[in-house]
């Protein structure tokens, strides 16, 4: 009887079903973390979707720069290779691999975007790149589809040009012609919806065959190649560089193609420059040109009056949230609808109040002029500058810095300003020794709360601000819904969540946040 009591008391602790209690614990505290897991997956989810993504893909767009190397791999590669002054405008095989590409994208019609990617970096690509796609399908390069017809007419046959390509000895020795041959069915098949069989070989590619007999010559055992390569070299030939140069003599200047270069890596710290007024170029990171130079003044601009408007919002949110916080309840209710009114009338209708409002010939300088204050002739300029900026962003977001520092100052017990004043303290010693370090948690709170939203609006300085009192946001907006040069609105946009990420550092290291309270 005691060695069977021993047994059992030496074995584990068993649960109700049997099971060691040790391992149904654990499967409780399993089965609980998972129900709380599935409480906020959708919040989670949610969070992922709105938030994270978002900024993942703001900063994956901030360095993305795929379209020019696949837009124009040949000619990226024969830059790469063949060209070595960058003084001097690039030889025949550049402007060939150019002519191959072009083409190519303008029958896909991507050709405009990778102008306007460049475009972005140098003025007048763009137009380059429209004028070329136009261009290209009248070049005189028929003229090698008429020769190499006349000299065989089984050029002209698509089955001839689908045995040859079907040959990987032919590929290997014509590498330019293969080039141009897949691109050709790329275009027919997948731009034009035909069937190659059915169409005309375009001239690019007698172009291709021709250059590359010309240069590499064939020593196959294909006896049409090889009539070919024997019967080239009496060929009339053509320039495709002049070609190019007949479209615009810009393309004989040797900055497009430095440019071309320079951008086509398939990532490029090239928008985060240009966003803190640097540029990328063959000779490494430089200066932006003076008149170009209006990123870091914006960045610095927007920190500076959304610091005044936190300031601003401080001075005037304080008074008004201890008032209520000391009124009777009935009273502080009613004056606290007026505090939220704002909130239950349209943004855009505010700020064109303040348009009104602050114009020269506006009530307020109507005042002015009426109590003699300001002369007639010198009204008050308070729109399109930084002084309306303020003045209507601190209205606006007013109502944010009285909520939390009413919360906070509801928690203050009124008993210990009276305890204070009953030991001798004067009023204002009591308010600043004892009532204000405890409302410090509100300050922190609401500064916390406008600072963030001061930064990133752009709708009031749009309206209000003119050319002085527009912040770095308005020219994110900018770039997304008018140029449509989305790296740079991602770059400016990465910097702007950093700056705001540090600043929210050094406040935490300075304040602590553990010492911000919403009530």
């Amino acid at each position: 009887m005691t060695d069977s009591t021993a047994d059992t008391q030496s074995g584990p602790v068993l649960a109700a079903d049997g099971r060691p209690l040790k391992a149904s614990l654990n499967r409780a505290l399993r089965a609980q973390k998972i129900r709380a897991l599935m409480l906020i997956a959708p919040l989670l989810l949610f969070i992922i979707i709105t938030f994270i993504a978002p900024i993942a893909d703001m900063l994956f767009r901030s360095v993305e720069n795929q379209i020019v190397r696949d837009t124009l791999p040949r000619l990226v590669a024969a830059m790469e290779e063949t060209w070595d002054n960058h003084e001097e405008a690039p030889g025949e095989d550049v402007y060939a691999a150019l002519y191959y590409d072009i083409f190519e994208a303008a029958e896909f019609r991507i050709h405009t975007r990778v102008g306007s990617r460049l475009n972005y970096e140098m003025t007048g690509i763009a137009s380059l790149f429209r004028q070329s796609g136009r261009g290209v399908g009248r070049f005189d390069t028929d003229i090698y589809t008429d020769q190499f017809t006349e000299l065989d007419p089984a050029w002209a046959d698509y089955a001839t040009w689908s045995e040859l390509m079907d040959d990987a000895a032919v590929r290997a020795a014509l590498p330019e012609l293969a080039s141009a041959f897949d691109s050709w069915i790329n275009i027919t098949v997948n731009a034009n919806d035909d069937d190659p069989a059915e169409e005309d070989i375009e001239d690019f590619v007698y172009t291709a065959l021709y250059r590359d007999l010309t240069a590499n010559g064939y020593s196959g055992s294909n006896a049409l190649l090889s009539a070919a390569a024997g019967a080239v070299g009496g060929f009339e030939s053509v320039s495709i560089r002049d070609q190019f140069a007949d479209i615009d003599e810009d393309w004989l200047n040797p900055e497009i193609f430095e440019t071309i270069l320079v951008y086509s890596p398939t990532y490029t710290p090239g928008y985060f420059l240009t966003a803190v007024d640097m540029q990328l170029s063959a000779d490494g990171i430089t200066s932006q040109p003076e008149d170009r130079q209006i990123y870091v003044t914006l960045f610095g601009r927007t920190l500076f009056m959304s610091m005044v408007i936190m300031g601003s919002c401080v001075l005037l949110g304080y008074p008004i949230a201890f008032l209520l916080a000391n009124l009777p309840m009935r009273t502080s209710n009613l004056l606290m609808i007026l505090v939220l009114l704002p909130f239950w009338t349209s943004l855009l209708v505010r700020t064109s109040a303040w348009k009104v409002l602050l114009q020269q010939q506006g009530v307020i300088n109507d005042v002015l002029v009426w109590a003699g204050f300001v002369a007639n002739d010198a009204r008050l300029q308070l729109i399109n500058n930084q002084t309306g900026t303020i003045i209507a962003m601190t209205h606006i977001l007013l109502p944010f810095m009285i909520l939390p520092l009413y919360s906070v100052m509801q928690t203050i017990p009124p008993t210990y300003v009276r305890a204070a004043k009953s030991l001798g303290a004067t009023d204002w010693t009591a308010f600043w020794r004892v009532y204000f370090p405890q409302s410090v948690p509100g300050i922190g709170a609401g500064c916390i709360l406008v600072f963030i939203l001061a930064i990133g609006y752009y709708i009031t300085p749009e309206l209000v601000g003119g050319r002085t009192g527009t912040f770095i946001s308005n020219r994110i907006a900018y770039h997304i819904s008018s140029s449509l040069n989305w790296g740079l609105a991602a770059a400016l946009g990465s910097i702007l969540l950093a700056v705001v990420l540090i600043l929210y550092w050094v406040y935490d290291k300075i304040v602590g946040i553990d010492n911000v309270k919403l009530g």
